[in-house]
């Protein structure tokens, strides 16, 4: 699944150190609070099924045959794992990305027509927009080092913002930006109670100082549904107006207040960080890589003939899709998720029984021996034929049913953006400030991805440039 003559000895971007040797649990609890990747057996990388017990019992699934059978065909068995709903429902309630069975599907299928391919073209404008004002921002910098986490949260959440509020003048961004931050500082970190599946009620004391930010964030989102219903219909609508106008095709039921603020803060507070993770993380690589980076500027170049990209430039830009596909296959912002078994079955040959835990390790996923050539190695190629892919092999936005709603959004906001930075700027790395992969809710740059951005001059562009290797 890589290109032929990959040197093996390629240098290796950041990756996680995983477990060799067997972990009590007080070691794994505190560890996992801290990054949970670093608690994956290394065997997660060699085998297609782990297993274990940590208080209960669990099973770390990297094989593609076992995962279609957990994520599609046999999905209403292996629900979301109840750490991930203890972890998420204080903030979006029931809402599609944690509700089950016919409570989903009849969201699933109100929701699914607001991220239509013409829908989320109709919004590239505000991409572009959010594109442009990076630039502007970089070029501020002058050339002196900046945190590219910080550059692309902003962004992404610029984007977000203004394709669901786009017509709100009293929406309050800052606030909003500032209460999801409080709420995911707070809240995200693994508690032993979740581990051990204890209900809601039950407090975490971790989490007892998170109502606040809870507040803030419900009560912006509930003022900005309400006042929307009692205004026209705008020519173009933004993904309020679509969610608002939605309704279930086989029942006719559409959401009430609550259900909509559930939903609009889980497109909100997964939409843009995400998006925002696998810009930062392409442009880590991309300083990494000089020679990727070139070739990717070069397409990109080609393409927008010094202008800003938009929705439309996406298709004729294969190479940039590559270098985001190999972005989110080394560094997947959803690292880990997890299912709970809810009656007995065999995966791999191994016994599941009802309740066991059934994790699957993107992150080891994505780099299992089993399934990529030289797995820990940038090399954008493997992508050049998508169909060489096993669907089940890679897994950035999960797949099945259940695969990620808005997965068209985010690569065409990732291609816009990327393209228009890349065509502006080069980038490279500084000497020792490499970023931490590092997952607590998602899989983060700790330290920030400090980079030096040298504006390109556009106009005098030369694509046999030489480019500067990193840390120069």
């Amino acid at each position: 699944m890589t290109s032929k003559g990959h040197q093996e000895d390629k240098p290796i971007p950041v990756r996680v150190p995983l477990v060799t040797e067997p972990w009590n649990i007080l070691r794994t609890l505190r560890t996992a609070r801290r990054n949970v990747l670093e608690i994956l057996p290394d065997l997660t990388t060699r085998q297609p099924i782990v297993s274990g017990k940590t208080g209960k019992r669990w099973h770390m699934l990297c094989d593609p045959k076992g995962l279609y059978h957990v994520l599609k065909e046999c999905v209403d068995d292996y629900p979301k794992s109840i750490v991930t709903k203890n972890l998420l429902r204080p903030a979006i309630g029931d809402s599609m990305f944690i509700a089950e069975g016919a409570h989903w599907r009849w969201q699933r299928r109100a929701a699914a027509p607001v991220f239509s391919p013409r829908n989320v073209a109709n919004l590239g404008p505000v991409m572009s927009h959010a594109a442009d004002r990076a630039v502007s921002r970089l070029e501020a910098c002058n050339g002196t080092p900046a945190d590219m986490y910080e550059e692309m949260i902003t962004a992404t959440f610029e984007v977000i913002s203004d394709v669901t509020f786009s017509a709100d003048a009293g929406f309050d961004r800052d606030e909003m930006h500032r209460a999801i931050d409080g709420y995911i500082a707070q809240t995200a970190k693994l508690s032993l109670l979740d581990f051990f599946g204890l209900p809601n009620w039950v407090p975490r004391p971790g989490r007892l100082f998170s109502g606040n930010a809870l507040k803030r964030m419900k009560s912006v989102a509930d003022v900005a549904v309400d006042a929307r219903r009692t205004r026209p219909a705008p020519d173009i609508p933004d993904l309020l107006d679509l969610l608002l106008s939605g309704e279930d095709s086989e029942t006719k039921r559409s959401m009430n207040t609550a259900e909509l603020r559930d939903n609009l803060l889980t497109f909100i507070v997964a939409g843009h960080e995400t998006t925002a993770l696998t810009l930062s993380w392409a442009l880590y690589l991309c300083a990494f890589d000089p020679e990727v980076q070139k070739r990717a500027r070069i397409e990109a170049e080609s393409v927008l003939q010094g202008r800003t990209a938009t929705a439309q430039d996406c298709a004729q830009l294969p190479y940039m899709r590559q270098v985001i596909d190999e972005a989110l296959r080394l560094y997947p912002p959803a690292a880990l998720l997890s299912r709970t078994a809810l009656k007995d079955d065999t995966l791999c040959d191994r016994e599941i029984r009802a309740k066991d835990t059934v994790a699957i390790p993107v992150y080891s996923l994505h780099r299992n021996h089993l399934l990529w050539d030289n797995p820990d190695a940038f090399d954008p190629d493997r992508f050049a034929d998508p169909s060489t892919i096993d669907r089940f092999a890679y897994l950035p936005f999960g797949a099945g049913p259940r695969i990620c709603i808005g997965a068209g959004f985010a690569m065409q906001e990732t291609i816009i953006i990327l393209a228009t930075l890349l065509t502006n700027f080069r980038f490279t790395a500084i000497a020792g400030r490499d970023p931490k992969p590092v997952m607590i809710l998602t899989l983060r740059p700790e330290g920030g991805v400090w980079l030096k951005a040298e504006k390109i001059n556009r106009h005098s562009f030369d694509p046999t440039e030489n480019t500067k290797k990193p840390g120069n």
